[in-house]
């Protein structure tokens, strides 16, 4: 299935249909899910990142348990905006994981969401780095899956 845009993808959404926000890492994707009223993001949990297929049956037995009827992968774009090699990567995963679990997808640029989720669980939760690694994958999932929540919403 092709990426598409972030308004098509909400608006091609059945009703009450959830979204999974996705953050891939090197060595774990962040998961987070939006409520039905495509309002607010929260964080779901993180799958270790392993082979597509494992990977695309753990979303899609997600995305039918939470009905969810689309997917929002994260785009790490570079700091000037521009597409780098991790932002190519990031597109190649999408549409691959789109294809193998047959959910639309859209992307949406998730700059700094791990630096913002790290500091906001250093100075607001105060938790120690070995405690702030297994948040940090799903609390970066639902920081860009808000935004793109909100950048979409409709007028």
């Amino acid at each position: 299935m092709p990426v598409i845009n972030l308004k098509e993808l909400r608006a091609a959404l059945p009703r009450h249909a959830r979204l999974i926000g996705l953050d891939p890492g090197a060595k774990a994707i962040g998961v987070a899910l939006s409520d039905v009223t495509l309002m607010l993001a929260s964080p779901y949990g993180s799958l270790k990142r392993g082979k597509l297929a494992a990977n695309a049956a753990e979303i899609a037995a997600i995305a039918r348990k939470e009905g969810a009827g689309g997917l929002v992968v994260g785009l790490p774009l570079s700091m000037d905006g521009t597409m780098g090699p991790a932002a190519q990567a990031a597109r190649d995963w999408a549409r691959a994981i789109s294809d193998a679990t047959g959910l639309p997808c859209a992307m949406f640029d998730e700059r700094m969401s791990s630096a913002a989720v790290n500091r906001m669980l250093i100075e607001e939760a105060d938790l120690t780095r070995a405690r702030r690694a297994g948040a940090v994958d799903r609390a970066a999932a639902a920081w860009m899956l808000q935004a793109a929540l909100d950048a979409s919403r409709p007028a």
